[in-house]
């Protein structure tokens, strides 16, 4: 049962404050219950349960904390198909979609319980004491990475699961140590419950305290902004749009003591189409890409939506496949009435730019009443792309614009004029990719993520992924947040001086009982020193 309430360090508060309902995007029906505004009583409230809980978490065991974790994956599975039934109805995502994700965010408490128990995550570096060292004794000085404290996780709104309550960012910081306290998604509050609901029970089967987390609702912008500008919050987590992220960032630096804000903000995504695989293979590319394009009705962070390629026969005909693609597509209803209607008046702005031109469009009208979008794709020259800065900016659907350069020359131009981005891909052959080499060096400049004969939708959560970028597509370059990566984010190194063996963290101590990786006196061992 839902109550619509907030969850404050496992007390239920009453939401009466500001009443707002979740509404269906399919039938733009309201369901219930009413949700409504924390107050800024509520926020600091949980972040001064945060703060009194942080000592019990940072110091639980890494066992305690891995299990924590496994506990909140049987949680999650443990909500079964209501959980699924209340995010479909909130989010339009379809059932199929929705348990694909469920499972991934299952897999990320997984993975992390898993990094945490072995160890070498926390970076333990070793230099014993020489006391005999002339002229000048050396000291015994050890480090390791510690957890910061309370974080304040903003989820995003289209990964209900993966990237929301229960997502990277939670369960993250939760491994490294750090409570935390999530802006439920006014898209789909009820989801947040139930996802919160869940963290509790997984903390009390671990026998950490409540105020290890807690959940609060809101509509508008207040209630995010008090979390960041809180004394007590020492690190920001958010996924959104550039316009919220970057208010936010500015909140958390304009403090008198800056945190750290680490947003994922978005991106245009550019693909490149080099000549050999335009020759080898333009119409398959084309299908890949226009699948790209409308995978979860374009409403993915790294939606290829710009496309890139010398004039040739071979790019006019992934021109020509493309628009027969995009006109079989299927309108499908969008997360909500907000992102329809910001997308709707994207692409009519880019239809009144002069040469540009419409490449196709799904054939069947989308249904206004059902918050549908259909398929759009473009196609025009660089050099219109160039001169006209609104073509470059994001437009969160399935849409997207290929342009067409003279020379490889216009091309590097264009990548060396990039705002940062999450994600470029280049599609080619080996002999391509050898003589566009310097396209390869530009992106690496301005990319986190480079992708050869793929795209970029689609992200593999493991050691190995960077899901960040340049701003503006992130607020920090170096962090990453997705895979395991991401635990960076919540923990800063802290060097201990001539401390007893006793005394020091578990991690730094001599006997190294969880045989992790460390940096003993320059060599990486796992051996007991």
């Amino acid at each position: 049962m839902l109550t619509g309430h907030h969850l404050i360090a496992g007390r239920e508060a009453a939401a009466d404050h500001a009443p707002f309902q979740a509404l269906n995007p399919t039938t733009n029906q309201k369901l219930t219950p009413f949700f409504g505004e924390a107050t800024h009583a509520m926020a600091d409230e949980a972040l001064q349960a945060a703060d009194g809980a942080f000592d019990s978490l940072r110091t639980a065991s890494p066992e305690t904390r891995a299990a924590l974790l496994d506990h909140l994956a049987d949680e999650i599975m443990a909500l079964g198909d209501v959980l699924l039934e209340r995010a479909h109805q909130e989010t339009a995502l379809p059932m199929a979609r929705l348990t694909g994700e469920r499972g991934r965010a299952i897999g990320q408490c997984k993975m992390f319980a898993a990094l945490i128990r072995e160890g070498s995550w926390a970076q333990m570096s070793i230099d014993h004491a020489i006391p005999d060292r002339a002229p000048v004794p050396k000291p015994d000085v050890r480090r390791v990475l510690q957890p910061v404290g309370p974080v304040v996780v903003f989820g995003a709104s289209n990964f209900p699961f993966a990237i929301g309550v229960v997502g990277t960012d939670t369960v993250c910081a939760l491994a490294a140590g750090c409570p935390v306290v999530v802006k439920a998604h006014p898209a789909h509050p009820g989801t947040c419950e139930m996802l919160s609901r869940a963290v509790f029970n997984a903390l009390r089967k671990s026998g950490l305290p409540d105020g290890c987390f807690s959940m609060l609702h809101g509509c508008g912008h207040e209630i995010g902004a008090e979390l960041v500008r809180h004394p007590l919050t020492q690190a920001v987590a958010f996924t959104g749009s550039l316009k919220g992220g970057r208010a936010m960032m500015d909140i958390a630096a304009a403090r008198p003591n800056p945190i750290p804000f680490y947003g994922e903000m978005g991106s245009i995504n550019p693909v490149f189409l080099l000549p050999g695989a335009l020759k080898e293979r333009a119409t398959k590319i084309a299908e890949a890409y226009v699948g790209s394009v409308t995978m979860g009705v374009g409403q993915f962070c790294t939606n290829p939506a710009v496309v890139l390629g010398l004039k040739s026969t071979g790019l006019s005909n992934f021109v020509q496949s493309a628009g027969e693609h995009a006109q079989k597509v299927v309108p499908q209803t969008m997360l909500h009435r907000g992102i329809c209607e910001t997308y709707e008046a994207g692409t009519a702005v880019w239809s009144t730019v002069g040469g540009l031109k419409l490449a196709g469009q799904s054939e069947i009208e989308p249904n206004n009443e059902a918050t549908q979008a259909a398929c759009r794709i473009f196609s025009t020259t660089l050099d219109v792309l160039e001169s006209n800065e609104e073509l470059r900016r994001e437009v969160f659907g399935p849409c997207s614009i290929i342009a067409a350069a003279d020379s490889l020359e216009q091309m590097l131009t264009f990548a060396r004029g990039l705002e940062g981005q999450l994600t470029a891909a280049i599609h080619g052959t080996p002999d391509d990719l050898r003589e566009f080499a310097p396209l390869v060096r530009v992106l690496e400049r301005k990319v986190g993520r480079i992708i050869f004969n793929g795209f970029g939708t689609g992200i593999e959560p493991c050691p190995s992924m960077h899901h960040g970028g340049p701003y503006p597509a992130a607020s920090h370059s170096f962090f990453t947040s997705i895979g395991t990566g991401s635990i960076y984010r919540f923990v800063r190194p802290v060097c201990y001086q001539g401390f007893p063996d006793d005394c020091l963290p578990a991690p730094l101590q001599n006997a190294n009982a969880a045989g992790a990786m460390r940096l003993v006196d320059g060599t990486l061992t796992r051996e007991a020193k």
